[in-house]
């Protein structure tokens, strides 16, 4: 199965990845290589608890930065 995975990067440096398509489904690490391993197997143990099903299909097209005038 494949599964879009959202890779954000926090204020003191962890990494938190996150899967839309499969909600509360996220972890979090110091690098980018251990927090796709931790991805995986909290994708694989989601799918244990909850079915292989995933609830919605999402496709990620994207990703943009906008700017808006601050207040």
């Amino acid at each position: 199965m494949k599964f879009g995975v959202v890779v954000e990067k926090d204020e003191v440096g962890y990494y938190i990845a996150s899967v839309p398509e499969l909600p509360g489904c996220h972890t979090q690490a110091k690098n980018l290589d251990e927090v796709i391993k931790r991805i995986k197997k909290a994708i694989q143990a989601y799918l244990e608890a909850e079915g292989t099903k995933p609830r919605e299909r999402i496709e990620l097209v994207g990703f943009q930065f906008v700017e808006v005038p601050a207040q």
